[in-house]
């Protein structure tokens, strides 16, 4: 399986990956225990904290059936650092031509981030053709995304930045969108009080947002 196999296969198993800023490794395991209770059993931990790599390393013993990843990859040194955490997929807001190198060298497939044709020009050049819109709302949203799959009907997106609620089902209904990161289904102050009944009944309706339609990619 290649690895832009491996990445769509990835994506396709929830409509929302939780895109998750962790501070306490403690709330790492009851936190994941509560999206992965309602549904949603593919995460994305941000490099946004000095806990994410032990946060990782605790949902990946504790959670064997979810798929964990990195998020917010901005240097090279990251991806070993995540691979030794036992990440099983990266994410980048960006791409360089170091990012793609580094990506080569460890186990996980890597979801880069563009914002304009010419980043997903780039991307394909490198071997790109699953990507995330980030950020998905200032990029044009679904209208950029619509323009972009006249252009580029081969490539998949996970569109991520500024969705809520409200509007991934507008998101997930496009040929393109295999599915929506967000945050909003693990509210920071939901996170920092413990309150994982209503990180669960969030992920349980986010997960209430996938669709039987066809996909053209």
């Amino acid at each position: 399986m290649s690895e832009g196999e491996r990445i769509r296969e990835i994506l396709r198993r929830a409509p929302v990956i939780p895109v998750l800023t962790v501070t306490r490794v403690e709330h790492a395991v009851p936190l994941a225990e509560a999206l992965a209770g309602g549904g949603l059993t593919v995460l994305e931990v941000t490099l946004r904290t000095p806990a994410a790599l032990e946060v990782i390393r605790a949902m990946r013993r504790a959670l064997p059936d979810a798929i964990v990843g990195v998020g917010t990859l901005t240097r090279t040194e990251q991806f070993a650092q995540a691979a030794d955490a036992g990440a099983q997929f990266g994410v980048s807001p960006g791409l360089t031509s170091a990012l793609a190198d580094a990506s080569a060298t460890v186990p996980f497939p890597l979801l880069p981030g563009v914002m304009t044709p010419s980043e997903l020009l780039t991307a394909r050049a490198l071997g790109f053709d699953t990507c995330k819109l980030f950020p998905a709302r200032q990029a044009g949203g679904t209208g950029m995304l619509k323009a972009l799959h006249a252009v580029f009907p081969d490539v998949a997106f996970c569109p991520t930045g500024g969705i809520g609620r409200e509007d991934a089902a507008h998101y997930l209904a496009l040929p393109n969108v295999l599915c929506v990161g967000g945050s909003w289904v693990a509210p920071n102050d939901a996170i920092d009080h413990g309150d994982w009944a209503r990180v669960r009944a969030l992920a349980a309706d986010a997960a209430t947002l996938a669709t039987t339609r066809q996909r053209s990619i």
